[in-house]
């Protein structure tokens, strides 16, 4: 696992250990960032179910400002430590442990708002559908800002949720479903 372009390309990122989280493919980062970048000029984060914290790093490696990462395994929290201090980007981001409904809820409180947030959770873990209502109730995502959801293929997503427009939905490799979401 690796980061795909920007200020970090190349850099080798570790994986979190045992069979409980399911690395983003670099050909998915490379098509959904295609998309929603490929670059950015600042810019704020949010990495929910972060895993090894990769999706977040290429969001900074690709010029995002600040990535805060949340997942609830402690072996997922270690990994993200250790990717982050490796690369050397502990003044851009913060770790929680915590699930992802409290971590929204405690963003919204300190007024964080994101321009790009990413969800993948483990396959068919999360109701999608009541994630992105929450996150528009909690205004965390900025106006035209993008939202990142990461399936199984056969799950399926909101295609018309109010305040969102469905930018992108593709299937890779047979079993991942892509579904991209932007703030109208």
């Amino acid at each position: 696992m690796r980061v795909i372009a920007g200020t970090l390309k190349g850099r080798q990122l570790k994986a979190v250990p045992g069979n409980k989280t399911r690395p983003t493919t670099d050909k998915v980062k490379e098509a959904i960032f295609q998309i929603i970048g490929p670059f950015f000029d600042g810019g704020y984060c949010l990495d929910l179910f972060a895993g090894s914290g990769s999706l977040g790093i290429e969001a900074l490696s690709r010029g995002m400002q600040h990535t805060v990462f949340v997942d609830k395994q402690s072996k997922a929290i270690h990994t993200i430590h250790e990717n982050i201090r490796d690369l050397n980007l502990e003044s851009n981001t913060e770790v929680f442990r915590t699930d992802a409904t409290r971590a929204i809820h405690a963003a919204s409180k300190r007024g964080l708002q994101f321009d790009l947030i990413l969800l993948d959770p483990p396959y068919s873990k999360a109701d999608y559908g009541e994630l992105l209502n929450e996150i528009v109730k909690l205004n965390l995502i900025k106006q035209e800002g993008y939202i990142y959801c990461e399936h199984d293929q056969n799950e399926v997503l909101p295609k018309n949720p109010t305040h969102y427009t469905l930018v992108k939905h593709a299937a890779y490799g047979g079993t991942i479903g892509v579904s991209l979401y932007q703030k109208t």
